[in-house]
């Protein structure tokens, strides 16, 4: 994955803990001000303590906290959590949370005593015996455990679908314009004879780790696994912006081909890709009661899986149906083949579709 893209995914995800911690420490110090026995106490040792002074103290503290946060997070599941076992992560993390916290708070507390003239206690150690830096702990660590549960939803569902969840916009089926990617692996059947279930498995582990490497650089959605198959989703607009809808099959391509030898050396195969694009009109609609899902219903999500399946007759990686192709902007940076208007595998209506290289 070439910088650009690292560096895009970083500021996005900067971006959004930013201002989350911005939010939540404005509204501790809204609490703070106005809830608890401290602020007299607070006055006392800075005169005039307003709830202005408050929130800037504050935000300046939720901007540190965001900062660190967002790069700790980014190197963290880059570099390390794959790795590990849950537990572990959630370990190593609190005592990263900790450290971030006591780092911080120390800091604050010597700018607050240079810029009022006074000598709170930040000496090391000033922490075990701080009943307002235990409250603030407390607050980071539930904080970021609801920054991690809405991180984990959008993951899953897309951005800004947890509000409509909980509006219970899906409740009744909507209509939504998508695109769909059917992203399967060749010669599944003879890796899996050949490695047999545990080293497939785990081979297919490493190759869906890559490929979320690479999708929120092109604002695609994991829609879901089945089996040796990942469906990629996009909102209609999203999908063909910058050609997106492409360009992450050719990035997963290319981070693949980097890590060719190191797929040879621990799976003993080289995995490639096949995939089939098409988009329009699906229906969105709230499933299951035990384990809830937002699920697609629609003739774009077969139609899709069938182009996908033609991989394999014409010998070619990747194919779009010529519906999609016709709204893709500067498609010609792309090598374009026109296969034909065939007949999908159950479906009565011919559907004219493309081979697609980079």
């Amino acid at each position: 994955m070439n910088s650009k893209i690292k560096i895009n995914q970083y500021l996005k995800i900067l971006k959004d803990a930013i201002i989350f911690w911005i939010l939540m420490f404005v509204l501790f110090a809204i609490y703070r001000h106005y809830g608890t026995y401290e602020t007299e106490y607070l006055n006392s040792i800075i005169p005039n303590l307003s709830i202005y002074n408050h929130i800037v103290v504050f935000v300046f503290y939720g901007f540190l906290i965001g900062f660190v946060h967002a790069t700790t997070i980014y190197v963290f599941e880059k570099y390390t959590s794959k790795k590990l076992p849950i537990w572990v992560n959630l370990f190593v993390l609190t005592v990263l949370y900790l450290c971030i916290v006591i780092c911080i708070s120390t800091g604050i507390i010597e700018s607050i005593n240079t810029v009022y003239e006074i000598n709170i206690d930040n000496e090391f150690g000033w922490w075990r015996e701080d009943k307002t830096f235990l409250v603030i702990l407390i607050y980071t660590v539930f904080s970021a455990i609801l920054f991690s549960f809405l991180r984990f939803v959008e993951d899953k569902f897309g951005k800004g679908v947890l509000f409509k969840l909980l509006l219970g916009r899906y409740k009744i089926p909507k209509e939504e314009k998508r695109i769909f990617m059917f992203l399967d692996l060749k010669s599944s059947t003879a890796y899996a004879e050949k490695l047999g279930h545990l080293k497939y498995s785990q081979l297919l582990q490493e190759c869906f780790y890559d490929i979320n490497e690479v999708i929120k650089a092109y604002d695609a959605e994991i829609y879901q696994y089945v089996g040796d198959e990942a469906v990629l989703s996009w909102p209609y607009h999203k999908g063909i912006y910058n050609n997106n809808c492409i360009k992450v099959f050719f990035a997963f391509q290319d981070l693949l081909y980097k890590k060719k030898k190191a797929y040879l050396e621990k799976h003993g195969v080289f995995p490639q890709f096949k995939a089939g694009l098409h988009g329009g009109k699906v229906m969105a609609v709230e499933i299951g009661v035990i384990k809830k899902e937002l699920a697609y219903h629609g003739d774009v999500i077969n139609i899709s899986s069938h182009i996908q399946k033609e991989c394999n007759t014409y010998e070619v990686s990747l194919i779009i149906s010529n519906e999609l192709l016709e709204n893709l902007e500067n498609i010609n940076t792309f090598k374009q083949n026109y296969i034909g208007n065939i007949n999908l595998k159950g479906k009565k209506k011919k559907v004219k579709i493309h081979a697609i290289d980079s």
